[in-house]
Formats: structure tokens, C-alpha cells, sequence
């Protein structure tokens, strides 16, 4: 960003924001039409130091970032919305904070600060041009038709079995290692299921690119029973060594449970009871799965674009936005030497991949 800007940033006044995800927006009119608003908001943003997650017709977000601790975290989510000649900006925090300190205030008025400033370097004559390239960009009317295209990759036909064969291998060795952690009194509830989200998310990536498998619904199943059989075998595996290691009298799995919710859990020095001890297990369910329902997401959308070159991806992008149906698409691909139905099918499934990847990037 600019000394100027920043210099501008430090003199505007502060206006604080309070809830669960504190926010602020502000309304202001403006005289470019809804072809240039992107553009102008693309130039602002860019002079801003923002990254551009999403955008259509109308809407634009981008996400500020900050580097603390040598990690760079995106602080605020900002949306520019259009409509009749006013445009809203709304910025909203990310993360946990109850309380802005006035910081989204901050980002809206110099949001709105050198947009403007950005609109008004554009003459009339200007901004007719930038009307023309923007229809250009739209249309694709400078793509170049490839006469050539890379050849497709010879994948393996999907096969779900290896990923199911993998998650049960996973689930396993995931359990034996909490289990061990937890009769030895080093489990840290909240961290060890985060640690094991990112471990079945990583290893799940390279069973997707070994079976080629994709299909979401699933491996979303798949993830589920991981999960249960993980924390469940957790549990029997913990019965197991505390009988063995301390020679007691041999008792059934499930009266192992019920005395496990009679002495409930500890924290410190306060027992929470029986209580506690379902609530602890349940937000072992939820946190684990909801990071590895992510880094599964992610996993899944990275391969899909991997495996088929950005030449065909564009190509067959740019056909589609011709107006060409699936079916026409197909053979625009056949002529290039895309004949494979499997291959074809690849390429549909990076457009969505790419689509996945915005969203991604939007959550907050």
C-alpha cells in the first residue's frame, strides 16, 4: 500500500463495532455505470494490498491480511456491492474477536477513499475504453485457439476401494496413537483433534491421487466413519492397555464406559462429570471433522486441477462461454485429441474444481 494511503489511514476516526462478528458498512453514490464499477474496484483493491476472493457483475470481495509471527493471517473480509449507483462496503472481521477496535470502520473509509480517487483519474473518454475492454475480457475475445493440445494423462480408472482399504489402515494408527497419549495423561483436548484432522487430510490426499477417486459424497462418507471408528477404537484400545498394564481383573468394554462416565472428566481440579465427558467427546467429533472436511475439500479440488493441463481447462472454458453446450464441448475436446469420456470428464470437474477454490477462499 502507499505511504499516502497509509498516512490517510492514520487520520481517520475510529468507529467501534461489537458482536459476535463485528462489522461495519457504509452507502456512497457514484457515477460509473455496472460495466466499470468492477474494474475500479479491481484497481482499488489492488493499490490497497487486498486479495481478490471473489467477484461477478455486481459483487466484489476481497480479504486484508496481516503477517504476525512470521505467519500471515487475513483479518478482515471486505464486500463491494453495486446497485443503481450506490455501492455498499461492508468489512467484517475474521477470526474470534468480539470487539474491532474500530478496525473495519477504518478499512471501509479508506476503501471508499481511494476508490475514489481511483474514479476520478478516469475521464469520460477513459472509461468508455475501459467499458470496451471489459466486454472484451468477458467474451474471451482475445483468446487465441490452440491448434494443438497437451496430451491427456493416462489415469487409472477410479477405484474407491483404496481409499477405504487407506482410511481404515489410517483410522487405526490415528487411534492407537491418541490412545497411547491418553492413558499416559499427555492428551490436550482441542489440539490433538486438530492435529488429527490435518493428519487424515494429509494422508488422504495421496489415497485421492493413488485411486484417482473424487467423488465427494463419498469420501465425506468415507471421512465420517474414520472419524467415529478413530475416536470409538480409541476408547477400546485405551480399555485394553489400562487392563493390561495394570493386571486388573478382566471386565466387559462397556461397564469400562459406564466407569469412565461415573469418575467423568477432570479439568485441573474441577470435575465436570458425566457431563463434561460427552461434551468433550462430542467436540472431539466436531472439531476434528469440520478441519478435515476443509483439508479433504481443499485435497480434492488441488488434484482435480492438477491432473488435467490449464491449456484444456481454458479452452474448454472459453467454449462454454460461447454458449456451447456440454455435448458441443465434448467434441470441440475429441478434436483436439481429448477423445476418452474419462479424461473429458476430468476437464468439467477442474471448471468446478476452480469454482470449489473461490469458495474456499470466500469462507469466513
Amino acid at each position: 500500500m502507499e505511504e499516502s494511503f497509509k498516512t490517510y489511514e492514520k487520520t481517520i476516526e475510529k468507529k467501534h463495532s461489537f458482536g459476535w462478528t463485528p462489522k461495519f458498512e457504509e452507502e456512497f453514490r457514484t457515477n460509473l455505470s455496472e460495466k466499470t464499477f468492477v474494474p475500479i474496484v479491481e484497481k482499488t483493491i489492488e493499490k490497497l494490498g487486498w486479495d481478490l476472493v471473489f467477484k461477478d457483475k455486481k459483487n466484489i470481495e476481497a480479504k486484508r491480511k496481516e503477517n504476525n509471527f512470521g505467519f500471515d493471517k487475513w483479518t478482515e473480509s471486505i464486500t463491494i456491492s453495486y446497485n443503481h449507483g450506490k455501492i455498499n462496503v461492508k468489512s467484517e472481521s475474521l477470526g474470534n474477536e468480539i470487539w474491532d477496535n474500530g478496525r473495519n470502520s477504518k478499512r471501509v473509509k479508506l476503501f471508499i477513499h481511494v476508490f475514489k480517487e481511483t474514479e476520478n483519474s478516469f475521464d469520460k473518454v477513459s472509461l468508455e475504453k475501459l467499458e470496451i475492454e471489459v466486454d472484451k475480457k468477458n467474451n474471451w475475445d482475445d483468446y487465441i485457439i490452440p491448434e494443438n493440445l497437451p496430451k491427456p494423462i493416462l489415469n487409472k480408472t477410479p477405484n474407491f476401494a483404496i481409499p477405504i482399504v487407506g482410511g481404515l489402515i489410517i483410522s487405526i494408527l490415528l487411534s492407537s496413537v491418541i490412545a497411547i497419549l491418553s492413558v499416559n495423561g499427555i492428551y490436550i483436548i482441542g489440539l490433538f483433534e486438530f492435529l488429527v484432522a490435518l493428519a487424515i487430510g494429509f494422508l488422504m490426499k495421496y489415497l485421492i491421487k493413488i485411486s484417482n477417486f473424487t467423488e465427494f459424497k463419498k469420501l465425506q462418507y468415507l471421512l465420517i466413519g474414520m472419524i467415529i471408528l478413530i475416536y470409538v477404537l480409541n476408547q477400546y484400545l485405551q480399555y485394553e492397555i489400562i487392563l493390561r498394564e495394570n493386571n486388573y481383573d478382566r471386565i466387559g468394554f462397556f461397564e469400562f464406559l459406564k466407569l469412565r462416565l461415573e469418575a467423568g472428566l477432570t479439568i485441573k481440579k474441577l470435575n465436570t462429570g458425566w457431563i463434561g465427558l460427552v461434551v468433550s467427546w462430542g467436540l472431539q467429533f466436531v472439531i476434528t471433522y469440520y478441519v478435515a472436511i476443509l483439508r479433504l475439500i481443499t485435497g480434492i479440488t488441488s488434484y482435480q486441477l492438477e491432473r488435467v493441463p490449464i491449456e484444456v481447462v481454458d479452452f474448454a472454458f472459453y467454449n462454454f462461454v460461447k454458449n456451447k453446450t456440454e455435448d458441443d464441448v465434448r467434441k470441440e475436446l475429441s478434436l483436439k485429441g481429448w477423445t476418452d469420456k474419462q479424461n473429458q470428464d476430468e476437464v468439467f470437474e477442474a471448471i468446478g474444481a476452480i469454482h470449489g477454490a473461490t469458495e474456499i477462499n470466500r469462507m469466513k
